[in-house]
């Protein structure tokens, strides 16, 4: 079951990513179906582990062995990209759906200025002559906020912020449909995660590019996102729009993820560690954690159930909590 969303540029259906050789496998992702539209920004929460890059990088057909898609669909605007070729992937890379990876401000080569590796983008995908490319350049820089000399900077000679926002400009050079955002403001002080984000959110009203946004910041994502899913165990367990979810969290580990953060206000409180559980078992991944005690949890996987207009929780029986 997935979420329904106006003019969809991304469907993905039951998508199941498995690790592994030798007769044994782990499943990384199994039955995850959303669908993004057209200038959404839909939000992907979860602990690490979850599986939330695996899904990213399935969807951009960036999995190396011995990760292997086993099963389901991703359709981008029509076209099913489990089926493109080589030839149609590299046409369909960062043109189509660009991606800002995990860790994206220290993966820039340590031995090229910024002018040349943006510049790369569009000497290869645009035939553009380099000194067009270099003008390019430069105004991608001044548009997330960086002044076009710095394109004959080296990335140790850019702060931690700007490293990152060379990251974004790049992903945004040929106006992809969709951006992938996987954990963007990761090792990124509070302040400049602010910045970073407002950054992002200005970028997508002025460029009209849909976000995939991954993170385990539930207060993070909320602030920027349209609708958002809460990933456990490989699975989604919940999906609605952002500020229901954030507002009244329905799955019991909705609420723990949210509660995984320290108060800053008020008495101390306790948290609570929750370890990932094997996922080749068929049950309910959280079960052992569950405060609803539901013993059919024990012996079946929930499916994403509409509790609610737009609402969707991982539940095997009726009810909302």
């Amino acid at each position: 079951m997935t979420v329904p969303s106006q003019n969809p540029v991304l469907d993905v259906r039951n998508l199941r990513v498995e690790y592994g050789g030798d007769g044994r496998s782990v499943v990384g992702a199994d039955s995850v179906s959303f669908t993004i539209g057209a200038g959404e920004i839909f939000g992907l929460a979860g602990e690490s582990g979850c599986g939330k890059s695996t899904v990213a990088n399935a969807l951009m057909r960036l999995l190396k062995p011995p990760a292997r898609i086993t099963a389901g669909s991703v359709t981008f605007k029509g076209r099913d990209v489990l089926a493109m070729d080589p030839r149609e992937l590299r046409a369909f890379r960062w043109r189509e759906i660009a991606m800002v990876f995990q860790s994206a401000m220290n993966s820039l080569n340590p031995v090229l200025t910024v002018g040349e590796q943006i510049g790369d983008i569009f000497t290869t995908h645009e035939r553009m002559r380099k000194r067009r490319a270099r003008e390019r350049s430069g105004e991608l820089l001044e548009l997330v906020g960086i002044d076009p000399a710095r394109l004959k900077s080296y990335p140790h000679q850019l702060s931690g912020g700007m490293r990152q926002r060379v990251v974004i400009a790049m992903a945004v050079a040929l106006k992809p449909a969709l951006l992938i955002m996987d954990e963007p403001t990761t090792a990124l002080d509070v302040v400049v995660q602010q910045e970073i984000m407002a950054q992002i959110g200005d970028l997508q009203r002025e460029l009209g590019f849909s976000v995939l946004f991954i993170t385990h910041d539930m207060s993070l994502m909320v602030e920027l996102s349209h609708r958002m899913g809460v990933m456990y165990g490989g699975r989604l367990v919940e999906l609605a729009p952002a500020k229901e979810l954030f507002a009244d969290p329905l799955h019991p580990y909705t609420r723990a993820l949210m509660n995984a953060f320290p108060p800053l206000t008020g008495p101390r409180a306790e948290l609570t560690g929750l370890a990932d559980l094997p996922r080749t078992q068929a049950s309910c991944g959280f079960h052992a954690h569950c405060p609803d005690d539901r013993s059919d949890c024990s012996t079946n996987i929930p499916d994403l159930r509409e509790v609610a207009a737009g609402r969707f929780v991982a539940r095997t029986g009726g009810g909302t909590r």
